[in-house]
């Protein structure tokens, strides 16, 4: 059965066997994810949350992001979730399309911090949880992603084998542990309509609903053996097409989170590829919005789907608009988190190019989707000349890499929104350091 094939792989799996690629990869999916969860922390939507949770309240187990003050594991995981989450800077793994650091970290994290686990235990469970969700998000996509967000759903899988990892379940709680993740897995797109904030909600308790889960099967309590192959079971409920082969098949021969893309601009990974040749072209030839005449964008149909939006009401819904972060990437040159705000967004400029923004779902492209994300720009200017340029790989992908430099100069950047120079440095190095942490529980103090 599969959940118990699973199981075996995560209770087995031991820091010693893991190669030294995947070990940075990791330290530096920490770094990233802690980046984008201290930019969040400020924001409005992860100050709701947090205030939630101050005032649920909690034994002190593990840190909530926001104040760096501890309260219960299950109020840290949802808080540091959610606000991991809120820029959209973290990281994303193509084929399954599932924001992983968001949904797994933050579970991992606290049951590490609860337990006074070590920085090879932490990073031993991280990799284990990738491996879990991002197999059973490649198992459902792509049609289980046209309702259901991947990160909310198949984030919860990956949550509970990181916690579960890092609280020494045998196999038999493992098992029930996946059960009781699958049964408490959420996420629906339809936040878009509105640009609401629930995408934040969705890793937070992805994450806070896998530590549970972790958490309630170390004592016993039992989950659906089948929860993922049975006829009632997660992958039945909530895919029209999914292959089960996808989550075992070369499990444990290599490692998913050696796939995982870091994410350059501060919007939703379908407008990257377009962002980046955009931004390219404009750098390359000096572009400006009033030579320009048309963009066409060609790209495949979820892209189109999710950020296919020509008016925008909010900045987080700007983030999902394709013809915006065009428009305001040929402006701007940039589409980091600075170049979101509330000018950008009321920029008549950039409103006008949006309007001469065609997007174009492309046959060719399609096929290639979701193991590839490609996307060809066309810019055409009033002077009839017409620049074209094609990428199969975002900036940030394996294929197309960013260096542990350019992650340590984005996490000085995000950190520094919340933290002084010197606390964004200290907690830098520790986290490039992390095998070397006796106890986790340790990580944020002094």
């Amino acid at each position: 059965m599969i959940s118990q094939k699973l199981a075996d792989y995560i209770c087995n799996l031991k820091y010693t066997d893991l190669p030294d690629e995947v070990i940075e990869i990791t330290r530096l999916s920490f770094l990233d994810w802690l980046g984008s969860a201290l930019a969040g922390a400020g924001k409005e939507a992860g100050q709701m949350v947090y205030a939630v949770a101050e005032d649920i309240g909690g034994n002190p187990q593990a840190t909530l992001i926001p104040s760096l003050r501890k309260s219960s594991c299950l109020n840290a995981a949802l808080v540091n979730g959610a606000v991991s989450h809120i820029v959209e800077l973290d990281d994303v793994h193509k084929a399954s399309i599932l924001h992983a650091a968001a949904a797994i970290i933050p579970a991992a994290l606290a049951a590490a911090e609860k337990i006074g686990a070590s920085g090879e235990e932490l990073i031993t469970a991280i990799v284990a949880g990738y491996e879990v969700g991002i197999r059973i998000g490649e198992a459902v996509t792509p049609s289980h992603y046209y309702y259901w967000h991947n990160t909310g759903t198949c984030g919860t899988f990956g949550a509970a084998a990181a916690a579960g990892k890092i609280l020494g379940l045998n196999r038999d709680q493992m098992v029930h542990a996946l059960g009781n993740a699958g049964t408490q897995a959420a996420g629906l797109w339809e936040f878009l309509a509105d640009g609401a904030m629930s995408k934040h909600l969705h890793p937070g308790k992805a994450a806070m609903n896998g530590l549970l889960a972790a958490l309630l099967a170390a004592r016993g309590f039992t989950g659906a053996s089948k929860i993922l192959e049975g006829e009632k079971g997660f992958c039945k409920a909530t895919a029209r097409e999914y292959d089960l082969n996808k989550i075992t098949d070369g499990l444990g021969q290599s490692y998913k989170i050696l796939e995982n893309s870091f994410k350059i601009h501060a919007s939703c990974r379908h407008t990257h590829p377009g962002l980046d040749l955009v931004i390219a072209l404009a750098k390359q030839f000096d572009l400006t919005p009033g030579q320009v005449e048309k963009i066409v964008v060609k790209t495949y149909g979820i892209a189109l789907d999710i950020t296919g939006n020509y008016q925008p009401n909010s900045l987080y819904a700007a983030k999902f608009s394709l013809p915006f972060c065009v428009a305001l990437g040929l402006k701007k040159r940039k589409a980091g988190l600075a170049e979101f705000n509330e000018a950008a967004l009321e920029d008549k400029e950039i409103r006008e190019l949006m309007s001469r923004v065609e997007l174009v779902q492309d046959p060719e492209i399609e096929a290639l989707y979701p193991e590839q994300w490609p996307a060809i720009v066309e810019i055409y200017c009033s002077d009839n000349r017409v620049y074209t340029e094609r990428t199969n790989f975002p900036k940030g992908d394996p294929e197309n890499p960013v260096t542990a430099e350019e992650l340590s100069v984005k996490f000085r950047e995000l950190a520094g929104i919340r933290l002084k120079p010197e606390e964004a440095e200290r907690l830098l190095q520790k986290a490039l350091k992390m095998e070397n942490i006796q106890n986790i529980a340790l990580f944020f103090t002094n």
